[in-house]
């Protein structure tokens, strides 16, 4: 849990920083097709519009965060670090040209598509159980980013989601559990 408050410290600290100098930093986020703004896969979750957007992203990025960060340290790192790399480069292929894309939405998304679908990878009915309530807690809110938006990186959010599948699906026990014969022809 300390990783994800430190994360999310680093938020605030970083938009503190980008309000004192004007707003110059959002210029580092994801600039679709930019060699110059690939780069952009590892800043845009810490860059965000004003304190207002980074308040939209704390409450979401801590509360579902510290749901995996119930699975150990090394978990919530991991899918972090594959919610921000699947959804970072999603976004910086289909996004449009010309534009910068920030924030930590792409994360949050991310980790709501690892919570829910981690349910339907182990089978496990507490992680069922788990995924049913962030569908149900935050279906209504996340669902509509979801949704081709303009000013909205709906594309940061969908490819976040994506993400969240991708480390659920890496990570999950069974997919490295050799399978169990088939004892039926026999």
């Amino acid at each position: 849990m300390l990783v994800v408050a430190a994360i999310a410290a680093l938020m605030w600290v970083v938009e503190v920083v980008d309000q004192v100098a004007g707003g110059r930093l959002d210029r580092n986020g994801i600039e679709p097709r930019e060699l110059d703004g690939l780069d952009g896969v590892v800043w845009a979750p810490f860059l965000h519009g004003d304190f207002e957007h980074l308040i939209g992203n704390t409450i979401p990025f801590l509360l579902l965060g510290f749901a995996i960060a119930l699975s150990g340290v090394a978990r919530v790192i991991l899918v972090t670090a594959i919610v921000a790399v699947v959804g970072g480069l999603g976004t910086w292929l289909i996004a449009p040209a010309h534009t910068v894309h920030i924030g930590a939405s792409g994360i949050v998304f991310g980790y709501a598509g690892y919570l829910v679908a981690r349910g339907a990878f182990s089978r496990s009915p507490v992680q069922i159980a788990l995924g049913l309530v962030v569908l149900v807690v935050w279906g209504a809110t996340l669902l509509p980013g979801l949704v081709p938006e303009t000013g909205i990186s709906w594309q940061g959010h969908l490819f976040g989601a994506i993400g969240g599948v991708v480390a659920a699906r890496l990570l999950d026990r069974r997919a490295g559990a050799p399978a169990a014969p088939d004892l039926s022809r026999i």
